[in-house]
């Protein structure tokens, strides 16, 4: 079992920063990849950003550029700085981990809340 809780989420203007991170413990050894989902009210849950085992960082067109994924294996750590924040960034981030084949086994964390206010 895995259990992935997050921090840093709050209020900030449109334009600001704010930095999410993601603890994961438990038994990690499985864990391939690593990263970050929102959902705003009425939408969809979507993939934000992921990061592999080896580092490599992926994001969604939307928020590149602004949005860095990054993840230190040694401490079971991932983190989402987000710079420039737009009103459509508002959403619950939630941190998620998949295991390696063949389980594909995902887990979750409860979310923290991101509003971006004009």
């Amino acid at each position: 079992q895995v259990l992935l809780v997050e921090s840093g989420g709050g209020l900030v203007q449109a334009g600001g920063s704010l930095r999410l991170s993601c603890v994961a413990s438990g038994s990690t050894f499985n864990i391939n990849t690593m990263g970050w989902y929102r959902q705003a009210p009425g939408k969809p849950r979507e993939l934000v950003a992921i990061v592999d085992s080896g580092g490599k960082p992926t994001v969604t067109d939307s928020v590149k550029g602004r949005f860095t994924i990054s993840r230190d294996n040694t401490k079971n750590t991932v983190s989402l700085q987000m710079n420039s924040l737009k009103l459509e960034d508002t959403a619950v981030y939630y941190c998620n981990g998949q295991e390696y084949l063949p389980s594909l086994r995902m887990y979750w964390g409860q979310g923290t809340q991101v509003t971006v206010s004009s």
